[in-house]
């Protein structure tokens, strides 16, 4: 299955929630991501531009942008990017896939 990074940011409100009554939030919505096909692969709270990245693993990406508009429609965070990971092997094999393609960049 497809690798995806999860990287978000929570609402004030939410912070409120999670600080008034702490919780494992990715126990939280596991059910949401094993419902489209998808586990988390693991996932870490964090501070700066995001609050909680994670890596999750969702059979297309269909299922990974269902599971992020059930995330984003829920209103609990302001900032959400999913990002398509590929393993080294799939990067190889994309590196030599490019050089089948015969592109050639414009000449000045």
């Amino acid at each position: 299955m497809p690798y995806y990074l999860i990287q978000l940011g929570y609402v004030p409100k939410a912070w409120d929630a999670l600080i008034d009554e702490p919780e494992n939030r990715i126990e939280a919505v596991t059910p949401a991501i094993t419902a489209v096909g998808g586990r988390f692969v693991d996932a870490w709270m964090s501070f700066g531009e995001f609050d909680l990245v994670g890596i999750a693993e969702f059979p297309d990406n269909v299922s990974a942008a269902a599971f992020s508009m059930a995330v984003e429609a829920g209103g609990g965070v302001e900032q959400y990017r999913t990002t398509p990971l590929m393993t080294m092997q799939e990067g190889m094999d994309a590196l030599r896939k490019a050089q089948s393609t015969g592109y050639k960049p414009p000449q000045e």
